[in-house]
């Protein structure tokens, strides 16, 4: 602005006249002179006055004039009166409201000829420059607002001027007001009668009027006015923003603008959010950003009706005009995100503070659409790296479950199109979130693409549609699957616009290298839902067949599997069941597409007989294909026609007394249950046709000869079982014969001979073995479901003949190395014959090691259990690391944990049979089995095969594991091999189904409690009585341990902190806590996890083994997780891990458990006591300064007695995790201030006696325990301790040295004599050269170096710098022996040693520490 803000002269003051009245008693003379006085000086000084209503015309430059009349005034003899006179001229002029407005209006250039040589453009009114004149200033401007009422309720005039506004305007910008103080206030009270338009008008002048010195005042009147009167907002607010206000003014207005934000109009809240965000200093961003993100309730600016035209014209279907409120809101919620975004473009601390803000809010339903929206924003402008930080706080929001759904969905269906201008930000959001190596942010990011594909035009949708393309042809896991799960979700629901995307989604055919069975299947479920669905994309039809032909043609195996997938699916899309509509003829499907599924049929049956592995297959994929699709019944037909023919002409034979032919093995009948059926036995033809194939091996087929495989024995039988299901809606009865049919087999007893068999006949036993339990698999997996009691009763008998024929299995592959089984599954790589490495003959003893347990035999010896082999590992020294131990772990026999792939899928609806009860050994040996079973039950082999079956399952869905990346050049490995039909299942629907079998786990939770609980009475207190069956005590031990596991994955499942899983959670912690008070009432979700945390600490007395008592520790933490306060749960988890602790665990053998497992396991437990104990270090001090001292005192295999788990061969687990946690303590301990009071300095100094206390203690066990792996721990937490002492504790002993002296010495006393032993360490690594050990030694030695000089300074701060002094220290091994070949380089190493002297006492010596230390003997 262009203002004089002082001049060099004095003004002469001048008095105001009072009021002119309309009724004037002055006579005419006076006022016509007066009136001359006023024309003559306007005439003299260049201004001629018109009064025809034309422009007054000047013939000189407005400068010229003002100084002519302010000339002519002060040399006039009547002086100062003649003003008063030139005034009321000018009053009696400006009394015709015409000459008034022309007086208003600019003047014009005279036209006259002797005045032509002057011109000008423009030239301002004759108002305007007569304010220019200081004399007449204050009178002028008084006349003219005395002027504005008369005006003021008229509005404009024709030509649109408006008068009150047009006097304003004379007032703005000029080179000096005279009295602004008074201008000020005489406007102020203008604005307090004017109507509200007039209001406006003067306000908004304001900063153009008036001069810097009024800003501050005129803003509090302002600010004042503010709170009276909101429809002035807009302008006050304008008015502000233009004003030079103190900081003070800035914030006291914008507190009031805050506190009147929830009551503005929509129209005036862009206006008021600008403001505020532009009035933010850097020190009060984050409060004021906070608060407006609070009360900026974007979520009430959006009307129903208008919703529904702003999505109408976003899809430009919209047929009428839309609600005439939609575009001012949706022009207001643009214009203040556009306010938003301009902030944080240009203000770093905005951006920032709305991070923070967003970032602070802890709950789900605080967050709100405003939030989603910023961090679309800061994505786009990315002003001062605000992009980073808006994927951070994404991902952190999503990750914690604060970012749900439905917030997202709400945003997208109120605020589309404001939304769109940040599209590019959204689909980069989105892909982030879709390739996150973390499962629990992707299916967000799923959401942000639906939402973007429906809210959104045709180019957004062609973009998600290629962002999700680019997604599946990554080759990357979860990326893939997810992508592949939105693009058909987007096809079912919105088919006529994916039909315009197909030939996008065709291009991925050119990466099905990269893809597995299951996202192969989706992806044909796709194409042929765009090619052949509803929706008929006639233009990929032909390129679909063109692929499948080819395929199927292939002779490469992947190939082929990829072509009997995707016929599969397409014939499931053809032959889709469709209602009535014109292109069915009543309903059935039209004559050419059912020839063309006859003969796209024909065409797979005919490629997969080439090979019994692609033949499989097909079997398999037609039957999922029943399951899973809801097929036309003439496809069903087609179908299922010939299938129990074929399967009894291929497979079934009738039963004769004497099996004829010579095969590798003596053929015989078994496993026969219909003994009593008086009708024609029939069998399975296995071992005959096991036998046929093995001899014909390698020769060509004959045209005339069908050639029958074993290998579709399974796949065959799965197929006609589902088309019997679906046929007959659930009877079996057709097939009914097959549940108890025998199968011709081989006599077992060959497997005790097996070592004297020859290879070929080892491996012909394998493969028959392998084949019989797969078809007892799919026998359970079809008769599981049936109600009758006998069917049942058979069901059960072939569970026990699974589990007793896996023995035998184990027996036959221990002695049959590199042997490859029969492939069992056939949509993976497996089905190529690929072979695990775990399977081959090098690796056989490293088969147990790989965390899967072992399925449970009946009759094997006892050695053969894992709890038993880890007792070979007794011998173990404990100096031989854990990593070394596991490489040395031999173990016997073969587990069938690496043969999981050569086994056929058991159906989720088989664990439906745990909710039999259970029956154990002893039982059954004390009725001698001789009474017939009434009751079906299950026995403990049968319940740990379900129960690692089912663990198995609720690992593989529920478990969100983070993904990882492949290794460069290693081979990929497809962990979904064996859970096809799960995968056909939602994590939902899994989470769903265990829930409901949550009773009968609990059931058999209370029967393994109660087993072990009757053998402790029975054997007075110990579990390995002489009584004790050691094959039923390990079984029951492996089914305890299963079931806590199970338990604990279900209910730590991440699906449950959804909203709309919350009743799930709710019901399966009620079967929890039911069982501990029944028919109780509906309790809150709070009390359901204290009973159910009750009811679970009842087992703790029973635990048979460490690994089951740690599942057990770890459900509980789950548990109490999930609502409640967990503070309140810790001592209680803290108390049983302890108890765990200090109970001595025995095998049912009577041995001590031992071994890496054990190790491991210890491990785990003790650092979960540590991190639940109140006091960490007191409990470190405790273990450390009892347990260990106790240790050093017994006989080598004893243990510490008050610490049973802790023994020579568990030292280093403890010492480890004990070094480890007080490292992490220590580094918790909050750091010293100057400002801290003596009481805090005392209780900080406390915390670090006891830190360092319990360092010198565990420093000093080396001395004892000198094996290199306790070594390299010392070493390790050492150096970390001692870093963590030089950045937290020095501070704190600088302010703490004089009021603490004697506490400080003491510290240092103590802590030098850890830091001596660790630089004897250092000495012995390096004596030793041990490179393990010298890796630390460097970055060891630096630090303690660090520390002499760091006390140094310490005590040069305190004024005791005189007592330090240096000395020579000489190197020593751990046993403090001096090393001899080092001592001609004594004189480099440097001792340094602090003496802080109290100056009224002697001296008192307190040993420094460095990194070379001595005492004085030295």
């Amino acid at each position: 602005m262009r203002k004089r803000r002082s001049v060099d002269k004095k003004e002469t003051s001048i008095s105001a006249p009072s009021k002119a009245k309309k009724s004037r008693s002055i006579a005419d003379p006076p006022e016509e002179t007066s009136q001359s006085v006023f024309a003559l000086f306007l005439q003299e000084a260049g201004v001629t006055l018109n009064y025809g209503g034309e422009s007054n015309e000047i013939a000189v430059d407005q400068v010229i004039f003002q100084k002519r009349i302010q000339k002519q005034l002060q040399k006039s003899p009547k002086f100062p009166d003649i003003v008063k006179e030139f005034i009321s001229g000018l009053e009696a002029h400006i009394e015709d409201a015409e000459r008034f407005k022309i007086s208003l209006l600019p003047c014009v250039p005279q036209t006259k000829l002797d005045n032509s040589s002057y011109s000008s453009s423009f030239q301002e009114s004759l108002l305007r420059m007569l304010l220019g004149v200081e004399i007449l200033q204050t009178l002028i401007i008084n006349t003219l607002l005395e002027k504005v009422p008369e005006f003021m309720l008229e509005g404009t005039s024709d030509g649109g001027l408006s008068i009150p506004r047009m006097i304003i305007n004379q007032l703005k910008w000029l080179d000096r007001v005279v009295d602004s103080k008074e201008l000020s206030s005489k406007l102020m009270e203008l604005v307090s009668v004017a109507p509200v338009e007039v209001q406006r008008d003067i306000i908004t002048s304001l900063p153009e009027i008036l001069e810097d010195l009024q800003h501050n005042d005129i803003a509090q009147e302002l600010n004042s006015l503010l709170k009276e009167n909101t429809q002035l907002t807009v302008p006050i607010l304008d008015a502000l923003s233009s004003l030079n206000l103190s900081s003070s003014i800035i914030t006291e207005v914008r507190t009031a603008v805050m506190a009147t934000l929830v009551a503005v109009q929509l129209e005036d809240l862009p206006v008021v959010v600008k403001f505020i965000l532009h009035s933010v200093s850097a020190s009060d961003a984050l409060e004021v950003v906070s608060s407006l993100r609070k009360k900026l309730e974007l979520e009430q600016c959006v009307l129903p009706s208008v919703l529904q035209d702003s999505q109408n014209r976003l899809k430009n279907k919209a047929t009428q005009a839309p609600n005439s409120k939609a575009p001012g809101n949706l022009d207001s919620i643009t214009l203040i995100l556009d306010g938003i975004k301009t902030a944080v473009r240009f203000q770093k601390t905005i951006s920032e503070a709305w991070l923070k803000a967003i970032e602070a809010v802890d709950e789900p339903e605080d967050h709100k659409v405003v939030d989603l929206l910023v961090l679309f924003i800061l994505h786009t402008t990315n002003a001062n790296q605000s992009r980073k930080g808006a994927e951070r706080v994404m991902k952190n929001k999503v990750r914690s479950g604060l970012f749900q759904e439905a917030l997202l969905q709400r945003t997208f269906k109120d605020h589309a199109q404001v939304m769109r201008v940040y599209f590019p930000s959204i689909l980069a959001l989105a892909q982030g979130l879709l390739r996150s190596l973390d499962p629990s942010v992707v299916p967000f990011g799923g959401h942000m693409y639906r939402h973007s594909f429906t809210a959104f035009d045709s180019y957004c949708q062609q973009e998600v549609v290629g962002a999700l393309v680019t997604h599946v042809c990554s080759g990357l896991g979860g990326e893939v699957d997810m992508a592949l799960e939105l693009l058909c979700g987007l096809v079912t629901e919105n088919p006529k616009d994916m039909a315009l995307y197909a030939v996008f989604v065709k291009g991925i055919l050119d990466y099905m290298d990269n893809l597995n069975s299951q996202q192969i299947r989706k992806l044909f479920y796709l194409l042929s839902t765009l090619a052949f669905g509803q929706q008929q994309g006639s233009h990929i039809q032909d390129d679909m067949h063109i692929v499948i032909r080819k395929q199927l043609s292939s002779t490469v195996p992947k190939y082929k599997r990829i072509g009997i997938i995707g016929a599969v699916m397409i014939i499931g899309s053809m032959g889709a069941y469709r209602s009535k509509g014109k292109e069915t003829q009543n309903g059935s499907l039209p004559q050419e597409t059912k020839r063309q599924l006859t003969a796209l049929l024909e065409l797979v049956q005919s490629s997969s007989e080439s090979s019994p592995e692609a033949a499989a297959l097909y079997f398999d994929e037609l039957a999922n294909l029943i399951v899973t699709a809801n097929l036309d019944p003439h496809v069903q037909e087609m179908i299922g026609k010939s299938v129990l023919n074929d399967f009894q002409d291929d497979f079934v034979v009738d039963l004769s007394p004497n099996i004829s032919g010579s095969f590798l093995l003596p053929a015989c009948s078994m496993y026969n249950l219909d003994e009593d059926d008086s009708q024609e036995q029939i069998a399975i033809n296995l071992l005959p046709l096991l036998a046929k194939e093995a001899q014909h091996k390698g020769e060509t087929k004959q045209q005339s000869e069908k050639k029958v495989s074993v290998l579709c024995l399974s796949p065959f039988f799965r197929l006609l079982r589902l088309c019997e299901e679906k046929t007959h809606k659930g009877d079996l009865e057709e097939i009914d014969a097959l549940l108890g049919c025998p199968l011709i087999v081989t006599d077992l007893n060959v497997i005790d001979k097996a070592e004297s068999l020859s290879k070929s006949e080892k491996e012909f036993l394998c493969t028959l073995l392998f084949h019989t339990i797969n078809w007892f698999r799919e026998v359970v997996n079809a008769f599981c479901k049936q109600k009758d009691p006998e069917m049942k009763m058979k069901v059960m008998t072939r569970l026990q003949n699974i589990t007793y024929l896996q023995t035998q299995l184990v027996k036959a592959l221990a002695v049959t190395p590199g042997y490859v089984p029969p492939v069992a599954n056939f949509d993976g790589e497996s089905a190529e014959g690929v072979v695990p490495n775990s399977v081959t003959a090098g690796n056989k003893g490293k088969k147990e090691s790989t965390g899967k347990k072992r399925k449970a035999p009946e009759k094997t010896p006892p050695q053969s259990s894992s709890q038993l082999n880890e007792s070979n590992d007794a011998e173990e020294s404990q100096q031989e690391p854990v990593e070394k131990q596991k490489e040395k772990e031999v173990k016997p026999g073969v587990g069938l944990g690496a043969y999981k792939a050569y086994f056929r899928e058991l159906d989720f609806e088989v664990l439906s049979v745990l909710q039999c009860g259970l029956i154990s050994c002893s039982h059954l040996n004390s009725r001698m089995n001789t009474e017939v079973r009434e009751e079906v039950l299950l026995g403990p082999s049968e319940l740990v095969f379900l129960l690692e079956d089912m663990h198995q399952k609720v690992e593989f869905s529920l478990h969100a594991a983070p993904a990882k990346r492949a290794p460069f050049l290693k081979g990929k490995v497809d962990k979904s091999v064996g859970f096809s039909h799960l995968q056909q299942k939602s994590p939902k629907d899994i989470a769903s189904c265990c829930v409901q079998l949550l009773p009968a786990l609990c059931s058999h939770l209370e029967n393994c409690h109660n087993y072990f609980q009757t053998l402790l009475s029975e054997n007075n207190g110990v579990t390995d009585g002489p009584a004790t069956d050691q094959q039923e005590h390990h079984l029951m031990s492996q089914a305890y341990q299963l079931l806590l596991q199970i338990l604990n994955t279900i209910l730590n499942w991440s699906g449950f902190s959804q909203p709309s899983q919350r009743s799930s959670l709710k019901k399966a912690l009620e079967v929890l806590a039911g069982r501990l008070k029944e028919g109780e009432t509906e309790l809150s979700l709070e009390q359901l996890v204290k009973c159910s945390f009750e009811y679970l600490q009842n087992f703790r007395n029973t635990t048979p083994s460490l690994s089951t008592a740690l599942c057990l520790i770890q459900l509980l933490t789950t548990v109490s997780g999930k609502g409640g306060h967990t503070a309140t749960y810790r001592k209680e988890k803290a108390s049983l891990a302890r108890r765990f602790l200090n109970q001595e665990w025995v095998t049912a053998a009577g041995e001590r458990e031992r071994g890496t497992k054990f190790n491991e396991t210890l491990h785990t437990l003790l650092s979960l006591y540590l991190e639940h104990v109140d006091d960490v270090l007191k409990a470190v001090e405790e273990i450390a300064g009892e347990g260990f001292s106790e240790l050093i005192n017994t006989a080598k295999d004893e243990s510490s007695a008050s610490w049973p788990t802790l023994h020579r061969q568990t030292f280093l687990v403890f010492y480890k995790v004990l070094m480890a946690v007080l490292e992490k303590s220590a580094r918790k301990i909050p750091a010293a201030k100057m400002c801290d009071s003596t009481e805090v300095q005392s209780e900080k100094l406390l915390t670090w006696n006891l830190a360092v206390r319990d360092f010198h203690i565990l420093v000093n066990l080396v001395k004892v325990f000198d094996s290199r792996p306790v070594l390299n721990v010392c070493l390790k937490y050492g150096r970390l301790f001692l870093e963590s002492f030089l950045k937290l504790c020095m501070p704190l002993l600088d302010y703490s040295f004089k009021k603490h002296k004697e506490d400080v010495q003491s510290l240092l006393k103590t802590f030098q004599l850890s830091t001596r032993q660790l630089h004897h360490m250092c000495g012995h690594s390096k004596i030793h050269q041990d490179t393990n050990l010298t890796n630390h030694v460097p970055a060891l030695k630096k630090s303690l170096e660090l520390f002499v000089y760091r006390v140094k300074a310490m005590l040069t701060l305190n004024n005791c710098q005189e007592a330090f002094w240096m000395g020579n220290l000489k190197n020593r091994n751990l046993k403090g022996e001096e090393i001899l070949s080092q001592k001609s380089q004594e004189s480099d190493d440097e001792e340094e040693e602090e003496q802080p002297k109290n100056q009224d006492q002697s001296d008192t010596e307190v040993q420094g520490s460095d990194k070379n230390m001595s005492d004085d003997s030295d």
